[in-house]
C-alpha cells in the first residue's frame, strides 16, 4: 500500500466523512432563494459525450483561442490519472489523445500559466530514478512540436510531503496546496525570485485550518484574486465547494462562496481561468438529471454508464459573472 493518498482520493475520503457529518439542511448562509442572475445563469458542459463523458473527467484548461483543452481522466477507484488533450474544429471537439509524457505514471491537474507556455501538474512519478510514494510539483514546457520533457520544479514549492495542485501567476509565483503542515491540505505560496522558488509561505487562517481540506488554489495572473476548491470551508452546500478571496493591497479577503448558480450539494472543484480571461472553467459530479426513487437493476446499469452517474464532468461559466457578484463592496 502506498504512504499517501492522491489528491483525488483524499477527497473521496474527506467526502464520504461528509456524508456522516453534514445534515440535510443547507447552511443558513446558502439556504437563501436564488437571485436574478443566479436563476438565469446554468453552467455549460464541455464538450458532452466527447470531452466530458461517463467516465471521471476534471482539470479542464481552455487555451486563449479556445480551440485547445488540457484535462484529466481518471480510472476510478484513483489508479491512475493521465492528462488528456483534445480540439475544436469544424464546430466541435475532436476525440482527446493522452499527452505523450502521461500514462504510467499518476498525473494529476493540470494548470496552464498565464501565457499558455508552461503546464504544471502534479505526479507520482519517480523523482531522480528514486519513488519516493509522494505527489510532487512538475513543469513542462510547450515546444514548437508539442510538449517538452516535465521537470521537478526545484525551490521551495517541492518538500517531502505531497503537493497536489500548483497555479502560476504572470510573474512566475506559484501557489499550491500541500499536506506538509498538519497533515490536512493547505494552501502555500512560493514567490519565484532571480529564477529561484523561495521558501514556501503560508497564506494564512484565513484559508488554512485543521478542519478545511483545501485540494486547489488557482492565482488570477495578477495575483488580484485566488479560487478555490474546498471541503468543510463554510458557508458551504454540502461537499467540496468553490471560492473567491480577493488581493486587496497585499491583504486577503475571507474566501467567499460561488453561491448556488455554480455550486450544488454534489462536489465542485478543480477550478480554472480560461486562456483569453473570459471563463471559469471547473468540475462538477452534479446529477443534472434526477436519479430515480426506485431502480431496477438494468436501471442501475443504465445510471451508471450515462454522463450524470456522479463522476466529474467540465463546465464553464462566465468569469465576469463570477467577479461581479463576488467582489467585495
Amino acid at each position: 500500500m502506498r504512504s499517501s493518498l492522491s489528491p483525488a482520493a483524499a477527497a473521496l475520503a474527506f467526502a464520504s466523512l461528509a456524508v456522516c457529518v453534514f445534515v440535510p439542511t443547507l447552511h443558513p448562509a446558502v439556504s437563501h432563494a436564488r437571485s436574478a442572475d443566479e436563476s438565469e445563469l446554468k453552467p455549460e458542459m464541455i464538450g458532452e459525450g466527447v470531452v466530458s463523458t461517463a467516465d471521471d473527467e476534471l482539470g479542464g484548461n481552455l487555451s486563449a483561442d479556445g480551440n485547445t483543452l488540457i484535462f484529466e481522466k481518471s480510472a476510478p477507484p484513483h489508479y491512475l490519472y493521465i492528462l488528456c488533450e483534445a480540439h475544436f474544429k469544424s464546430g466541435k471537439w475532436t476525440e482527446p489523445t493522452m499527452l505523450p509524457f502521461s500514462g504510467q505514471y499518476r498525473d494529476t491537474d493540470p494548470v496552464l500559466s498565464p501565457d499558455g507556455q508552461t503546464m504544471l501538474f502534479a505526479s507520482d512519478r519517480p523523482v531522480n530514478g528514486v519513488d519516493e510514494h509522494h505527489f510532487y510539483i512538475w513543469s513542462v514546457k510547450r515546444t514548437a512540436t508539442g510538449w517538452g520533457t516535465p521537470e521537478f520544479v526545484k525551490g521551495g514549492v517541492n518538500d517531502g510531503f505531497n503537493q497536489v495542485f500548483a497555479s502560476m501567476a504572470s510573474n512566475g509565483n506559484i501557489y499550491f496546496t500541500s499536506s506538509r503542515k498538519t497533515g490536512a491540505y493547505d494552501i502555500f505560496r512560493s514567490r519565484l525570485v532571480n529564477g529561484v522558488y523561495q521558501e514556501a509561505e503560508d497564506l494564512g487562517p484565513l484559508f488554512n485550518d485543521p478542519g478545511i481540506f483545501s485540494f486547489e488554489a488557482t492565482i488570477a495572473p495578477d495575483e488580484s484574486y485566488l479560487l478555490i476548491g474546498s471541503f468543510g470551508r463554510q458557508p458551504s452546500f454540502g461537499s467540496s465547494d468553490l471560492y473567491i478571496s480577493y488581493n486587496q493591497n497585499g491583504n486577503w479577503t475571507k474566501p467567499k462562496n460561488l453561491g448556488p448558480a455554480i455550486n450544488t450539494r454534489a462536489r465542485e472543484y478543480s477550478p480554472r481561468i480560461s486562456g483569453d480571461g473570459k471563463w471559469l472553467i471547473f468540475t462538477s459530479e452534479r446529477l443534472d438529471k434526477p436519479r430515480p426513487t426506485t431502480m431496477t437493476y438494468s436501471d442501475f446499469v443504465q445510471f451508471s454508464r450515462g454522463l450524470y452517474n456522479g463522476l466529474g464532468n467540465l463546465y464553464r461559466v462566465p468569469l465576469e459573472y463570477v467577479l461581479r457578484t463576488t467582489k467585495p463592496e
